[in-house]
């Protein structure tokens, strides 16, 4: 991975790992401690969505584009 790619996406990843930590903690605050296997799967999730909820607000990375486009 080139510098620049990585300095295009390391501001998404710090975003994702924001919202999985937020994510988390308003589950615990308002759900209790459910367990480690939900929260994994709430990770999981939140993860998964990012891309999507970033490609729908515009602020995708060029890193994601398909390259056969």
């Amino acid at each position: 991975m080139n510098r620049n790619r990585f300095l295009e996406l390391l501001p998404h990843y710090l975003a994702n790992l924001v919202l999985v930590v937020l994510t988390i903690a308003a589950l615990r605050r308002f759900a209790g401690d459910m367990g480690f296997v939900v929260e994994l799967v709430v990770v999981v999730a939140v993860v998964l969505a990012y891309p999507m909820i970033a490609r729908a607000l515009g602020v995708a990375p060029s890193a994601w584009e398909d390259p056969r486009e």
